[in-house]
């Protein structure tokens, strides 16, 4: 083979150095082509290729990244943006690509990294480019931050608001293109590009401010101005007349507080879209939560009213006021000519004292959670309490204006009838919460299952079942000390601490309780056809009782017997197990103090006055546990009258009346095993 010489050799060389630039150009070429064409796996292949053949430039590098961006492949031209950086760290194009490509999996803190990196490092370059591209990607940085910030705080305002400046009503697209067309907007990407980066703080901070919004709670009159009759409308620009003015007052108020924005039910709810009733409804105790302020209109409530007045308003006699004024933090009240009440010109008449009495009055709804009301199920019957008496137009509304209340989001469905929006309400909190004190109510039984009630105002008496006294209870555990085993006292215990929450099923009520099967029931003696009727009642281990009751029940006697079973039940309350709730914090820290008591004898001993010696601390704290469970279960309860049916299941009779039981003998109590659950249609 020849050697070649120094000229040929410099021809090859640049020869092959020609023929290689020119097949990267075509390579190029034809990916370019196959990306127009979305045909990504022939481009990758084509870039890859004249990588092999160039693997130092990183504009390659940088045209297969840009490639893949497009197909959202993130990770990929992530790792081709580190190569163009590596290749050339003085050029922007591999800080662009890495940018881009970490803002695409939604990685943006490492984004605003990189662009700090990139200006840190090219910011005294003196390509025009380069300072060009400065203020783009601070520009771009501001804007995005701002607009993350916005659709976090607007997740829990309303969807549609009122302008009080403009007076035109706006969409949530709307509100945003307010704000960007507003001086705090600008204010707040001057700042970001002049100090080439600020705190998420002050954005927080600016957003909150711009986008607080005032909600109205208010009786509505006959003639309401709705959606459809205000939309690209000016309301300011309407007739004073009627109901009108009620929200013209409203949004001027408001405007002349501060606030840019309110909202209305009437008007900000477009009640022909289904999809947004429903939302509307499930995040209606959400938004007056985070408003900034609740203006409640009293339009029944004359300029010259005095204290008291408050009280007897018609507001404070319907359903969904109640969340109105629960659920803010800043609540202000106004009379009919727009005035504030009693002239109490606080910031806020939560912290009246007069007003919150007048209120805990009026609603029997205690001061503390009137100022800071906590939603969930806890004291679930109380709160159902509070509704009893109130009334709503749309007979559902009775249940939905209570969601909020309970915290919890269920299907919105107008035409299912009260009975059955109340009933899948009450069985969402028995489900979620366990708390049987429900099911304790007086009245009719709903269809929904004969264990609840059909209306809400069966919930309106209080409970009047006396507690016992600690005193109380540890005379009765002396006194079963001595009578009632460690065996059987822990039998019924552990019994008792194994039944299952109740639950429901298709309708069908699962009910965990203590059953007292009935012997005898016998009209009592004397009576004529009146429409209530007193019936003898005799149970397996409760005293003799008598229930007065609308319904006409089965009579038969131990002469007489009857096929079908008869139960009075006791709802099995697992609070009486006397473990510590542990939603509950203050329950829990005590229960832990207890617990840990620093004696070489454990509490439950010294309260038994045992030796120590004699018990390990496990089973002596059990069994002082059962001994106090039998104490109270001792007691009087409020029993359910149950008729067994044809499949084996229990309706729930004689609901009219409260059915006040009490067992013969306390001391018997732990010989008591009709602890079951029961099915109730």
């Amino acid at each position: 083979m020849s050697m070649l010489d120094g000229s040929d050799k410099d021809k090859y060389l640049e020869w092959s150095m020609a023929f290689k630039q020119n097949y990267i150009a075509r390579c190029v070429a034809k990916a370019d082509e196959a990306v127009a064409a979305d045909n990504y796996e022939m481009a990758f292949g084509l870039y890859s290729a004249a990588i092999k053949l160039d693997s130092l430039s990183h504009l390659l590098f940088a045209y297969r990244g840009k490639a893949k961006l497009g197909r959202s492949l993130y990770v990929e031209a992530l790792s081709d943006a580190d190569k163009v950086i590596e290749l050339n760290p003085s050029s922007s194009l591999g800080y662009e690509l890495k940018y881009a490509a970490l803002q695409g999996a939604q990685r943006h803190d490492e984004a605003i990294e990189v662009i700090t990196t990139m200006l840190s490092k090219l910011d005294n370059a003196p390509d025009a480019h380069i300072q060009k591209l400065h203020q783009d990607f601070l520009r771009s940085e501001a804007v995005d931050a701002v607009q993350r910030v916005i659709h976090t705080h607007l997740e829990n305002a309303p969807l549609r608001l009122l302008n009080t400046t403009t007076g035109r009503v706006c969409d949530r697209e709307a509100q945003i293109h307010a704000f960007m067309e507003s001086t705090e907007y600008k204010e707040l990407l001057y700042s970001w590009m002049t100090h080439a980066r600020i705190q998420t703080g002050p954005i927080q901070n600016a957003v909150a401010k711009y986008f607080s919004w005032v909600m109205l709670s208010h009786r509505w009159e006959l003639k309401e101005l709705l959606l459809h009759d205000i939309k690209d409308k000016v309301i300011y620009d309407l007739d004073a007349v009627g109901a009108t003015v009620k929200l013209q007052m409203f949004c001027k108020i408001t405007r002349d507080a501060g606030f840019c924005w309110a909202w209305s039910d009437t008007c900000c709810i477009d009640q022909n879209n289904n999809v947004e009733v429903q939302r509307s409804v499930n995040s209606m105790f959400v938004w007056y939560r985070h408003s900034a302020l609740t203006i409640v209109y009293l339009w029944d409530v004359p300029p010259w009213a005095k204290a008291g007045a408050l009280a007897s308003s018609v507001w404070n006699t319907r359903g969904w006021t109640i969340q109105e004024f629960l659920a803010p933090n800043v609540v202000l009240f106004y009379k009919a000519d727009w005035t504030l009440y009693l002239n109490d010109h606080s910031r806020n008449h939560k912290k009246s004292l007069a007003i919150m009495q007048e209120l805990e009055d009026s609603t029997g709804i205690d001061v503390q959670a009137l100022v800071a009301f906590r939603p969930g199920m806890t004291n679930a019957r109380e709160k159902l309490q509070w509704a009893s008496t109130r009334a709503t137009t749309l007979q559902e509304d009775v249940a939905y204006s209570l969601f909020g209340i309970f915290g919890v989001h269920l299907p919105v469905i107008y035409g299912e009838m009260k009975q059955n929006a109340l009933g899948r309400l009450l069985q969402e909190i028995i489900a979620r919460s366990g708390d049987i004190t429900t099911l304790d109510w007086i009245g009719k039984s709903s269809q929904f299952n004969s264990c609840l009630p059909a209306d809400i105002s069966s919930y309106e008496a209080p409970r009047l079942l006396p507690s016992l006294s600690e005193d109380e209870i540890q005379s009765s555990v002396s006194l079963l000390r001595h009578t009632v085993t460690v065996e059987s006292a822990s039998n019924l215990y552990t019994l008792l601490d194994n039944l299952s929450a109740p639950r429901f099923a298709n309708f069908r009520l699962q009910l965990p309780c203590i059953a007292f099967p009935i012997t005898e029931i016998r009209r009592w003696s004397g009576q004529g056809q009146e429409t209530c009727f007193t019936y003898h009642v005799k149970a397996d281990g409760l005293q003799d009782l008598l229930i007065d009751t609308e319904d006409r029940l089965f009579q038969f006697s131990q002469a007489r017997p009857t096929q079908q079973t008869f139960l009075l039940a006791r709802l099995w309350n697992r609070n009486e197990l006397g473990l510590p709730d542990f939603a509950d914090d203050e329950a829990m820290e005590a229960w832990s103090s207890r617990l840990s008591t620093p004696s070489s004898m454990p509490l439950s001993l010294l309260e038994l006055g045992r030796s120590p010696k004699q018990y390990e601390p496990v089973e002596s704290e059990l069994h002082s546990r059962a001994l106090r469970l039998i104490a109270h279960l001792g007691q009087p309860f409020s029993a359910l009258l149950l008729a067994q049916q044809r499949g084996g299941e229990y309706k729930r009779i004689a609901s009219d009346y409260n059915i006040t039981a009490k067992v013969k003998d306390m001391t018997a109590v732990h010989d008591m095993m009709g602890v079951k659950t029961l099915e109730i249609l």
